[in-house]
């Protein structure tokens, strides 16, 4: 369950309760909001709702928890549900939930997160005449049109040659002026010509900063956007993806698949990295806990943020979310394959299938921005 589901499900307790009068409340939210648990927390997810209908249902907020909690409980795919401090539901999820979300992801390929939520709507895109205000335009229209929507472009001019040819953006997108649209793109221009970066890399540093900032590109510092270095989040991030390439061959050639399941054997501790590999904050061998379920979190989160990257036109929001699951991704990578004498183990055939997985996204994500996903790198 993912937490646009959990998210759903949730929202779908609180009408019920409403429908059968067990909540009096005259106004619904719209979405509740679901996140990991913060300090003094359980579970895998948390979420205030129980806090926010408290007030207009003229219930205590532990009370209101309670009652959704009762009815939380009753789903397929949450094991528990505890009410914790004035009222916060920490819902935990069933063992086989990060299978399912592995195989889910497995599934629909590069196509995960994508959705009809904006199915039959019509969104209009205009842009300034700026080689960067057509590349986040033509990113955006890419994240639309995988909600379902249908974006219709304009352009304060007509696209320079350079751009179609080096930076990708399409050669149809006709003159206009942008009436009728809501927000015109008019990102801060980038400070020098984009395009001697290539299409890739250009649109990365095009894309990367919040379009309120000013892309890092001209004299010394185009050159980070090219560096093959761990400073470089583009290159982590299509690094990251190559590994996971590159470790399904590695297992072909031993003779063993992908297979979601538990990613350590039973009784069995935590996974063993590489010698002498921290924590990000350095404070001692990484476990499957630690490693796996932000990695697993951040996958399932990949829907919503598609969506906040339709509803908000903000690539960066995609990009960034990309480098944070490629961060989490590296830890595990080493665990993946047996070392030595070792044979193929069921874990090992779910840590391949959960790299499998953070490479989809990976490179699902990078095809929204335009941007190239190599198998080597």
């Amino acid at each position: 369950m993912t937490p646009v589901e959990l998210s759903r499900t949730v929202l779908h307790a609180v009408r019920r309760a409403v429908d059968e009068g067990e909540l009096a409340v005259a106004v619904l939210p719209e979405r509740v909001v679901v996140a990991p648990p913060g300090p003094g927390g359980c579970g895998d997810y948390a979420t205030n709702v129980a806090l926010q209908l408290a007030r207009p249902a003229g219930q205590p907020a532990p009370a209101v928890a309670e009652l959704l909690r009762t009815r939380l409980l009753r789903t397929d795919g949450i094991s528990d549900v505890v009410v914790t401090g004035p009222g916060f539901l920490n819902i935990s999820l069933d063992g086989d939930a990060d299978a399912r979300l592995v195989r889910d992801i497995l599934r629909a390929g590069l196509r995960y997160g994508h959705s009809d939520t904006l199915a039959g709507q019509t969104v209009e895109l205009h842009a300034a005449h700026d080689a960067r205000a057509v590349v986040l335009m033509d990113a955006v229209a890419r994240v639309l049109r995988s909600q379902g929507a249908r974006p219709r472009l304009t352009c304060a001019g007509p696209p320079e040659d350079a751009w179609v040819r080096i930076l990708g953006v399409p050669s149809d997108i006709p003159v206009g002026t942008g009436t009728g649209t809501d927000a015109p793109l008019r990102p801060v221009p980038a400070p020098a010509d984009p395009t001697p970066l290539g299409r890739d890399a250009a649109r990365w540093a095009l894309l990367h900063p919040a379009p309120h900032d000013r892309p890092h590109i001209g004299d010394s510092q185009s050159e980070q956007h090219l560096a093959q270095r761990e400073t470089n989040p583009l290159f982590r991030v299509r690094y990251a993806h190559a590994r996971t390439r590159a470790l399904l061959r590695n297992a072909a050639d031993l003779g063993f698949t992908p297979e979601p399941g538990p990613l350590t054997p039973e009784g069995d501790g935590p996974l063993t990295p590489e010698p002498g590999s921290l924590t990000p904050e350095g404070d001692g061998p990484l476990t499957a806990d630690r490693d796996a379920q932000g990695l697993i979190q951040l996958l399932a989160d990949h829907p919503r943020v598609l969506a906040a990257t339709a509803a908000h036109r903000a690539p960066d929001r995609l990009a960034r979310h990309l480098v944070a699951v490629a961060d989490a991704l590296a830890p595990l990578l080493p665990s993946v394959l047996p070392l030595g004498d070792e044979k193929p183990s069921a874990a090992h055939r779910a840590r391949l299938a959960l790299a499998e997985a953070a490479g989809t996204v990976l490179a699902g994500g990078l095809s929204l921005l335009g941007i190239d996903a190599p198998e080597h790198l």
